[in-house]
C-alpha cells in the first residue's frame, strides 16, 4: 500500500512526514559545527560570510517586488543576488578591520536593499536583515573569544531542542503552541525542547565541563531558537513560500535549517552583553 503524500507538496503525509526534513537539518548543524571545528581565522570568517550572503540571497527573494520589471528597484531582476554579494563583502569588512566602526559595514546590505524591497516588506526585511549579519558576526566573535566548546553547546542547544521538540510533540501532540504561524509546533513538543535544553546544562555542569549557569541560559537560548523557528515561518507565510528557497533539494533553504541558531545565537549575544556569558570548556 502507498503511503498517503500531501496533496499541495506531493511529500508523504502523516505524523511523521517531515521527518526526512528534521534529519536535513540536523546534518546541516552538525556540519556548520564541523566547520567552526576545523576553521579559524580568515577561513572561519570567509565561511560565514558565504552563509550571510546565501540568506540574504533568499531573503531579498521573499520580500522583494514580485514583478521586477514593474519595480525594479536599484539592481531590477538581480537584487538578490546584488544584495548578496554586497552582505558578503560588508560582512568581511566588519571581521576583517579592527576598528570599532567597522561593524557599521554590517548595515550596508540592509541600506543598499531596503529601496528594492516591497513597500510593507521594508522593515521586515531591515530586521531579518540585521538578524542575518549580527548571527555570522557574533558566530565568529564566539568561537574566537569563547572558545569551540562554547559554539558546539550553542548548536547542541538547538539540536537537542529541535530533536526532543519534534519527537515528543509528535508523540504526546495535545494544544498547538501558535497554529497560525506553526501549524505542527505544540505545546509539549515545545516544553519538551525547554527540558532537553535543561538537561545538557546539567549535564555540562555535572561533568565538569561548565558553570552552574548553564542549566539556566540554557533553557532560555532555547526559548530564542523556538522563537526564531516562529519569525521564520511568519515571513514564510507573508511572503507565500513554503520554502526560503530550494537550495538543499527537497528540504528547502539556508533560512530554513538556520532559523533556531539566528534566534539562539542574538539571544546569546544579549545575554552576553547584560551579564557574564557560561564558561564552557
Amino acid at each position: 500500500m502507498k503511503p498517503q503524500r500531501d496533496t499541495t507538496t506531493g511529500r508523504p503525509a502523516g505524523k511523521w512526514a517531515d521527518l526526512s526534513r528534521r534529519v536535513a537539518s540536523t546534518l546541516v548543524l552538525l556540519g556548520i559545527g564541523v566547520m567552526l571545528a576545523v576553521a579559524t581565522g580568515l577561513w572561519l570568517q570567509v565561511a560565514m560570510a558565504a552563509i550571510s550572503a546565501i540568506t540574504f540571497w533568499e531573503l531579498a527573494a521573499m520580500t522583494g517586488w514580485r514583478n521586477p520589471r514593474l519595480h525594479p528597484g536599484i539592481f531590477g531582476a538581480w537584487r538578490p543576488v546584488a544584495l548578496a554579494v554586497i552582505a558578503f563583502m560588508s560582512q568581511m569588512i566588519a571581521q576583517l578591520f579592527d576598528h570599532p566602526l567597522a561593524i557599521l559595514a554590517l548595515l550596508f546590505p540592509l541600506v543598499a536593499g531596503i529601496p528594492g524591497a516591497a513597500t510593507r516588506d521594508r522593515w521586515t526585511y531591515a530586521i531579518f536583515g540585521l538578524a542575518i549579519m549580527l548571527v555570522a558576526y557574533g558566530l565568529v566573535g564566539f568561537r574566537e573569544a569563547y572558545g569551540l566548546n562554547f559554539v558546539l553547546w550553542l548548536m547542541g542547544i538547538v539540536i537537542v531542542s529541535d530533536t526532543a521538540g519534534y519527537f515528543f510533540g509528535r508523540m504526546i501532540g495535545g494544544p498547538k503552541f501558535w497554529p497560525s504561524l506553526s501549524p505542527k509546533k505544540t505545546w509539549s513538543g515545545t516544553v519538551a525542547g525547554w527540558a532537553g535544553a535543561i538537561l545538557l546544562g546539567l549535564i555540562l555542569w555535572m561533568a565538569g565541563r561548565g558553570d552552574p549557569s548553564l542549566i539556566w541560559v540554557s533553557p532560555l537560548v532555547c526559548l530564542a531558537g523556538q522563537m526564531g523557528d516562529i519569525a521564520e515561518s511568519w515571513l514564510k507565510r507573508r511572503a507565500g513560500v513554503k520554502d526560503s528557497s530550494n537550495l538543499i533539494p527537497g528540504h528547502g533553504g539556508f533560512m530554513d535549517r538556520f532559523d533556531a541558531v539566528t534566534g539562539a545565537v542574538l539571544a546569546t549575544m544579549l545575554i552576553g552583553l547584560l551579564t557574564t556569558l557560561p564558561v564552557v570548556t
